[in-house]
This record gives structure tokens, sequence and C-alpha cells, in this order.
């Protein structure tokens, strides 16, 4: 075969194309998938679209597999006693069921330059845990499922968005106390 320096060119050209698809799918992507957590200390057993049984204990988060549209839940306390049989609707790629009905905040962190973060945060709306004030306008939200976040409570917020112009911003689903905690190491009035 004689030497052709375009064939060469096409072929390094599509080795560079898959190796860059590889590294993006393997290590940037994001991935998509739904949870179960449990803020509390009891141990709940339970049964999606009436599969398997599934168990979670206190402080656990488990991935479940989710069809899009209409699911079903039961849940068990930790004597196998049915404490609910319920339903909710998945439209997205990621979601989070709150098993125990418990409080999870729902806070959303700006991005961009020139941002003054603290004047931004005064101008949004206060959130009141336990009767005292929290700048920023985080969500509560104690039902059984959301979708309305980016990141998901095993998650944390990207350090740096490049190639930002303006100032953007992206969700986060926080426990209670964990959203405590972040709110007093970022933000510092």
């Amino acid at each position: 075969m004689k030497n052709n320096p375009s064939l060469k060119g096409l072929i390094i050209a599509v080795v560079v194309f898959v190796l860059a698809f590889g590294i993006y799918f393997f290590f940037l992507a994001k991935k998509n998938y739904y949870l179960v957590d449990n803020p509390t200390p009891e141990t709940y057993y339970f049964k999606i679209n009436n599969g398997s049984e599934g168990i979670i204990s206190g402080g656990q988060y488990v991935n479940v597999d989710l069809n899009n549209g209409k699911n079903s839940i039961k849940v068990f306390d930790q004597n196998k006693k049915l404490l609910y049989d319920s339903a909710f609707e998945v439209n997205k790629v990621r979601g989070l069921i709150n098993i125990a009905h418990k409080d999870y905040y729902i806070n959303r962190q700006y991005y961009g330059y020139n941002l003054k973060k603290d004047s931004l945060l005064l101008a949004l709306d206060k959130t009141f845990i336990d009767g005292k004030p929290y700048f920023g306008g985080a969500k509560r939200f104690n039902k059984l499922y959301t979708e309305d976040f980016y990141y998901n409570v095993d998650e944390e917020y990207d350090q740096v968005i490049k190639n930002i112009d303006k100032v953007e911003s992206r969700s986060k689903i926080f426990r209670k106390q964990d959203y405590l905690n972040y709110y007093k190491e970022y933000y510092k009035f």
C-alpha cells in the first residue's frame, strides 16, 4: 500500500475522536440515576413497582431503577409492618425518593464572573429552619419524590464551571443537617 497522507490523517482523526468520547463517557459524563434516601436512624424495607424487596438502613442511600411515568412504592418499618403504599410520577432522568418524609433543602448555587455572592443571597428569599433565617432562598422539600435538582445528595457542587460569561446556577438537594453544615461552611455573613 502506498504512503497516503490523507488516509493517515483520517485514521488519526478517528482515533482521537474515539479517544475523546471515551474519556468523556468514562470520566467526565454526569451519571443519571435515582436514589432512595434514608436520613433517619431507622431501617426501612421497600418494594418499588412490586419488584424485589429492598432494605435501607439509617443514613444510607440506595440506587434504584424507576420507569418513566407512574411508579409505585410500598414502605415497611423494621418489623415489616406496612407504613404506606404510594404512587409518584417520574419525568426526568434523576430523582430522589424521600422514604421517611423528612426535610430536605434544594439550594441553588450561583457561578459567574464578577459575582457578588453576598448581595445576591441577600436579595433572594429567606428560608426559616428551626426558627432561624437562612439567606439564599433554599426550598424545603418533605414529600415522597422530587426531581427538581441538578446534584443529588451523594454529589458535590462543581468547584468551577468554565466558559461562563454570565451568572448561572446549579441546584443541589441536601438532607437538613447537611444543608446546615454546608451553609455554615460556605456562606460567611
